[in-house]
C-alpha cells in the first residue's frame, strides 16, 4: 500500500539529487516551544539554523513573519495579503518548488506546508525524516544565513484549510469528524499542563500527533492508514482538527491529505482560544 499523494512528501535522497536545482527553495521551519502557565512561548529556531541547516536553505521566522503578532494567541493565522507579502519576502514564487524541514519538531514543516497550500501555492513537500535524517544519511550542512531573492507572491486562499470557532462549535452538532492532536493526557485533562481549562471540545475524538510518526518519518501508509481510519478521520465528509495553538494539527492534517481526505480544516485558535471563552463547554475524560 503507497500513499495516495506521496507527492507532498520528499526523502533526503530526493532532495539530495535536486539540491542544484535553481527552482528549488529549502527552508529550515523551526519553533522552540517553552511551557508557561498560560500556555506556550514561541521562539525563532534561528540559532539553531545558523549552526547547522542543509546547503542552500534559508529560514522562515514562523512566529514572526508569517504569524500575526498583534493577537493576543501565538503563531496566528495572519491576514491572506500579509501572509502573501511574507511568502514573497521570504522568495517563494509560484514557479518554485518548496522544501521544508525543521531542526526542531516537524509540526514545524507542516505548519509551514499548510500555510503555503491555504495561500494558493501547489508545489511544496516536507522533508520525510525532517534534518536528522539529512544528517544521519552523512549529507553536508551550512552554517551562517542564506537568503533567497525577494519576489512576487499572488494568494489565491483556499478557505476551507482553515477553521473558526464557529465552525468548530457547528461540528459538535454536524456529520463531522473532529480531533484533538494533543497527548492523551492534555485531552483527558489529566495532566499538569492545560491550556486555561481542563478537557477537550465535545465530540472530538484523540489523535496524537505524536502516533503518526516514526523517527521523525511517517507511518507506512498501511500503519498510517490504520491509526486515521480508527477513529474515521479518512471517511467522514469533512474532518476539523484542533490542538493547543494550531501547530501541532498540521501534522495530523498532512497525515490525512497524505492519504487522500483533502476536506480537512484546522481550528487555528485551537485550545488557545476555545478555553479561553467560559462559555464554550469542554469534556473531562478519554472518551468524546
Amino acid at each position: 500500500m503507497s500513499y495516495v499523494h506521496p507527492e507532498y512528501l520528499i526523502s533526503v535522497e530526493e532532495l539530495s539529487a535536486q539540491i542544484d536545482d535553481p527552482s528549488l527553495r529549502i527552508f529550515d521551519t523551526s519553533v522552540l516551544l517553552h511551557a508557561t502557565d498560560q500556555g506556550y512561548t514561541s521562539e525563532p529556531g534561528r540559532a539553531r539554523y545558523l549552526e547547522e541547516h542543509i546547503p542552500g536553505a534559508a529560514f522562515i521566522d514562523l512566529s514572526q513573519d508569517w504569524s500575526d503578532t498583534t493577537s493576543g494567541l501565538n503563531n496566528t493565522l495572519p491576514g491572506i495579503d500579509a501572509l502573501a507579502q511574507a511568502i514573497g519576502n521570504d522568495g517563494i514564487g509560484h514557479d518554485h518548488l518548496v522544501v521544508l524541514y525543521s531542526s526542531s519538531h516537524l509540526m514545524w514543516a507542516t505548519r509551514a506546508w499548510w500555510l503555503l497550500r491555504y495561500a494558493g501555492h501547489a508545489n511544496v513537500k516536507v522533508l520525510n525524516g525532517n534534518l536528522a535524517a539529512w544528517i544521519d544519511a552523512g549529507l553536508s550542512t551550512h552554517t551562517g544565513e542564506e537568503r533567497y531573492p525577494a519576489t512576487a507572491f499572488t494568494p489565491s486562499p483556499q478557505l476551507g484549510w482553515f477553521v473558526n470557532t464557529e465552525e468548530m462549535a457547528r461540528g459538535m452538532r454536524e456529520a463531522v469528524c473532529t480531533i484533538n492532536a494533543l497527548s492523551p493526557a492534555l485531552y483527558a485533562g489529566t495532566g499538569d499542563f492545560y491550556y486555561g481549562r481542563r478537557g477537550h471540545i465535545p465530540g472530538s475524538r484523540s489523535v496524537y500527533f505524536a502516533d503518526i510518526l516514526r523517527s521523525e518519518f511517517f507511518l507506512p501508509a498501511s500503519e498510517l492508514t490504520e491509526v486515521l481510519d480508527a477513529q474515521g478521520m479518512l471517511s467522514a465528509p469533512r474532518t476539523l482538527i484542533y490542538c493547543g495553538g494550531g501547530i501541532a494539527a498540521t501534522l495530523d492534517g498532512f497525515a490525512c491529505m497524505l492519504l487522500g481526505q483533502d476536506n480537512v480544516g484546522v481550528y487555528d485558535g485551537s485550545m488557545s482560544e476555545w478555553a479561553a471563552d467560559d462559555t464554550l463547554p469542554l469534556t473531562l475524560g478519554d472518551t468524546p
